[in-house]
C-alpha cells in the first residue's frame, strides 16, 4: 500500500473514534475538528516512526502482537505525549484538556489499528507496509511479518538472533 492511502485509512480510523474526544469537545472549535483529527493521525505516524528510528522495534512488535495491550505500550505513551504537546501548541488548550483528548482517543485508535493490521480479512493496514512506509523504505528487504511471528512465538522461530542483539539491533542500523 502506498503511504497516502495508509494515511487516509488512519485519518478515517481516528475520525471514527473522535466523537467525544474531538468532535463533541468544546475545547476544539468545530471548524477545527478535521485539523485536530489530522494532528492525531500525524502523531500516531510520528510515534511509529520515532519508535523505529530510536531502535524500539521490540516495543513496536510487542504492540502489534497484542491489540489488547496496544494502549499500554511505550509507543502509545509516546504518541499521547506528542499529541498533548501538538494540541496545546495548535489550539492553545490547557494540558489537562489535551491530555484528556489524547488518553481517550489514542488507546482506542491504536487498539483498532493493531486489530485491523492483524486481521487477515481486513486489507486497510498490513504490518509489512506500515513498517516499510514509516521507515522510508529502509526495511523493505525485511520480512516484518516473519519478525512479528518470531516475536509472538508464531511460525516456530526463535526470538534470539544469532548476533545476540535481538530484533532491535536488526533494524537500528537502518536509521543511522
Amino acid at each position: 500500500k502506498n503511504y497516502i492511502a495508509m494515511l487516509e485509512n488512519l485519518f478515517d480510523l481516528v475520525k471514527q473514534h473522535a466523537g467525544d474526544a474531538i468532535i463533541n469537545n468544546p475545547a476544539i472549535p468545530n471548524e477545527h475538528n478535521d485539523e485536530a483529527v489530522s494532528i492525531a493521525s500525524g502523531s500516531i505516524m510520528d510515534g511509529l516512526k520515532g519508535a523505529l528510528a530510536n531502535g524500539n522495534m521490540n516495543d513496536l512488535l510487542h504492540m502489534f502482537s497484542n491489540s489488547d495491550n496496544a494502549a499500554a505500550s511505550p509507543v502509545s505513551q509516546g504518541i499521547q505525549g506528542n499529541l498533548i504537546q501538538s494540541l496545546m501548541g495548535k489550539f492553545g488548550i490547557n494540558n489537562s484538556a489535551a491530555a484528556g483528548i489524547a488518553s481517550s482517543l489514542i488507546p482506542v485508535v491504536l487498539q483498532q489499528f493493531v486489530s485491523k493490521t492483524n486481521d487477515p480479512n481486513d486489507s486497510s493496514f498490513d504490518i509489512q507496509s506500515i513498517v516499510n512506509n514509516i521507515s522510508g523504505g529502509k526495511t523493505s528487504g525485511m520480512d516484518i511479518q516473519g519478525l512479528l511471528n518470531q516475536f509472538t512465538g508464531g511460525g516456530g522461530g526463535s526470538t534470539q538472533s544469532s548476533g545476540g542483539g535481538g530484533l532491535a539491533d536488526m533494524v537500528k542500523g537502518f536509521f543511522k
